[in-house]
């Protein structure tokens, strides 16, 4: 593998205008996310400097994906999917207009706070699984694994460049700013959006959206799949794994004040680590979506994740910890992108929609109830003790993971060919494996 090749592979950019609109308008819309989470982080710790209520921020985003992904996940196997995320991206829009409302009003209230927080997330669950079938649709089966990396690189660069963004808006302009950037670049990705082709549920697999005799409504045994095929529950189940364990950032607060006095900037600099971590692996992507052990890759990956995590809690020095902070984003970003290659290649067209959206309750909501575990068990020992005994449990959970699911340890991503990824997965060595 030459140089060039272990850099991200921008293929996907270059080969489809429609996901080059979309990487856009996501990545602006990554950064108004960044801050605005930050804003909330630290404007319920000035209401309360309790991190029980910063762990209830987890709590508020996890409910609406637990409650709502899934259903999102149905309606994406039922109607166009753009059309689909194209409301919700607009109800996000909306909702970041009430929390500017609430912060430029002066509020007090941590649950009217909490509550934009959940609606916003309901918005999200909702959309969340018809986005994340786009790539699968736009792209060919061997720039799928590219076109994640750089979704997650502009993610990544979005945790970078937005908790210090938010730190420079909220000392000079304090939350209203805040808040409106992210209603500004929700704007920018709901346009995006609009852009995009239709992108109505193909039926088996004549590549072609249902006519007027085709049956209506989501095609059945969407949810049963994932049990069917061992590589997507074991996938699924190593992300659940590692971040209900091991989620820290509920923690940083508390770590911060303790260890390093408490200044804002050392906050920020722990959100940047992740960023810095992350980017940095995304940025030498090709190295991992050109290998087709992608089911290995993201177990040794979420066990490095939670290894570096539960050192950091030991960590005394600033450097130490952020060194550990860094390592624990890299691997992030290598299991992230894995898994998500691995589910969409996995699971057939028609049942995507219901498959992405478990991924996403797992992605999205298991870190949220992860920081809110973190918070209770720091507020009955301490941050080192839960940092430490969830990255430890974390990586000894994704080992056992390991063990017993070889389909997962010999997947492998299937070849290459030309034209954009067909509706029905290709078949892969977990499939015979299960067949066997």
């Amino acid at each position: 593998m030459t140089w060039r090749e272990r850099l991200i592979d921008v293929r996907p950019l270059r080969a489809s205008r429609p996901f080059r609109d979309l990487w856009i308008g996501s990545s602006l819309a990554s950064i108004g996310q960044q801050i605005a989470g930050v804003a909330v982080l630290l404007q319920v710790w000035e209401l309360t400097r309790s991190p029980l209520w910063t762990g209830a921020i987890g709590l508020a985003t996890a409910v609406p994906l637990l409650v709502l992904g899934l259903v999102g996940g149905s309606l994406a196997d039922a109607v166009d999917r753009r059309t689909l995320v194209r409301a919700t991206t607009a109800g996000q829009v909306l909702l970041a207009a009430g929390l500017v409302a609430q912060a430029a009003a002066g509020n007090r209230s941590v649950p009217l706070l909490l509550a934009l927080v959940a609606a916003q997330s309901g918005c999200a669950a909702l959309g969340a699984p018809a986005k994340h079938t786009f790539p699968v649709r736009l792209l060919p089966a061997d720039q799928v694994a590219a076109g994640l990396a750089l979704q997650n690189v502009a993610f990544q660069a979005s945790m970078l460049l937005g908790p210090a963004l938010a730190g420079l808006v909220l000392a000079q302009w304090r939350y209203p700013a805040a808040y409106a950037i992210q209603a500004l670049a929700g704007a920018a990705a709901l346009v995006a959006v609009v852009r995009l082709p239709p992108m109505a549920v193909l039926r088996g697999g004549d590549d072609r959206p249902p006519g007027d005799g085709a049956r209506r409504g989501p095609a059945r045994g969407g949810w049963g799949i994932i049990l069917r095929r061992p590589a997507l529950w074991g996938s699924l189940a190593t992300d659940l794994a590692a971040t209900l364990l091991a989620m820290p950032i509920a923690l940083f607060p508390l770590v911060n004040e303790i260890r390093f006095g408490g200044a804002p900037q050392t906050l920020g600099l722990f959100l940047s680590a992740l960023a810095v971590g992350g980017l940095g692996a995304g940025l030498l992507s090709g190295t991992v979506t050109r290998l087709r052990r992608g089911g290995l890759v993201q177990l040794l990956a979420a066990t490095v994740w939670g290894l570096a995590l539960a050192g950091f809690g030991l960590a005394g020095p600033l450097w130490l910890a952020l060194g550990c902070l860094a390592l624990a984003g890299a691997a992030d970003t290598v299991s992230v992108v894995t898994r998500g290659a691995l589910v969409q290649l996995e699971t057939p067209d028609r049942y995507r929609g219901r498959v992405s959206s478990v991924e996403h309750v797992i992605g999205v909501a298991g870190p949220e109830a992860g920081n809110l575990r973190g918070g209770v068990l720091a507020s009955l020992t301490s941050a080192p003790v839960a940092l430490v005994v969830g990255g430890l449990g974390a990586a000894l959970a994704v080992v056992a993971i390991g063990l017993v699911n070889r389909p997962l340890r010999d997947y492998r991503v299937p070849p290459a060919h030309d034209g954009p990824t067909p509706p029905e997965a290709t078949a892969t060595p977990s499939a015979q494996t299960t067949a066997r």
